[in-house]
């Protein structure tokens, strides 16, 4: 009886914690009413691991974090795009890393650009993007052991994760989710962005059936 009492409360306040994290503008449905194509660009990474590396190897692994997340949402948004789950379509994520190595933006400089300026080199009608700021290697997968303990002592906390769609026309933020990332939140980064996802199902913006309930509300 304890432990499903547990379980539940578990449960709900993980869910509740996700509606917490999650911002839509509310001028999302005249910002967006004409998008069809949206594409996903490398995570911005930030680690701070405990090892001792150069400088070097520390960027080459925020690339490497940064590319993982952006393949690990185009495998989720696919898998909703062939359910025809979603109002948009996503742009493969090889053509868009192509398009962008074409006009010499890089993992290094993609911050420079504007959202408007993305879009345009991009041909698509919104960016997803995001940050991650870990001090674990996620694509490597994080340490899975429960220890009650962890959770008094910090040692349960790998980082933190925000997903952000932005509109190409006028460069607002229309969505964003923030997200805690820790011994619950997946064993990778795939498994992460998988679970993350589903908390946020019903607040992602372009899922048809929310739509739908949008409408039937108006």
């Amino acid at each position: 009886m304890k432990k499903t009492l547990f379980i539940t409360l578990l449960f709900t306040t993980v869910f509740l914690q996700a509606q917490k994290n999650i911002y839509e503008s509310n001028k999302f449905n005249s910002l967006s009413k004409d998008h069809k194509v949206l594409a996903i660009i490398p995570f911005l990474t930030k680690l701070d691991l405990k090892e001792n590396i150069s400088n070097e190897e520390l960027k080459s692994l925020e690339e490497k974090e940064g590319y993982a997340v952006q393949n690990a949402l185009e495998t989720y948004f696919s898998r909703g795009r062939k359910k025809k789950k979603y109002a948009v379509d996503f742009q493969n994520i090889e053509n868009t890393n192509a398009l962008l190595r074409q006009h010499n933006i890089t993992y290094e400089n993609i911050d420079i650009y504007t959202i408007k300026q993305l879009c345009k080199t991009l041909n698509v009608d919104g960016i997803i993007s995001g940050n991650l700021d870990l001090n674990i290697l996620l694509s490597k997968g994080i340490p899975t052991d429960f220890s009650i303990l962890d959770y008094f002592n910090g040692n349960s906390n790998y980082g933190r994760i925000g997903i952000k769609v932005s509109d190409g026309k006028t460069g607002k933020l229309l969505w964003k989710y923030e997200k805690k990332i820790n011994k619950k939140s997946g064993k990778n980064t795939t498994n992460l962005i998988e679970l993350m996802m589903k908390q946020a199902t019903k607040k992602f913006p372009y899922e048809k059936e929310k739509i739908k309930d949008k409408k039937k509300k108006n």
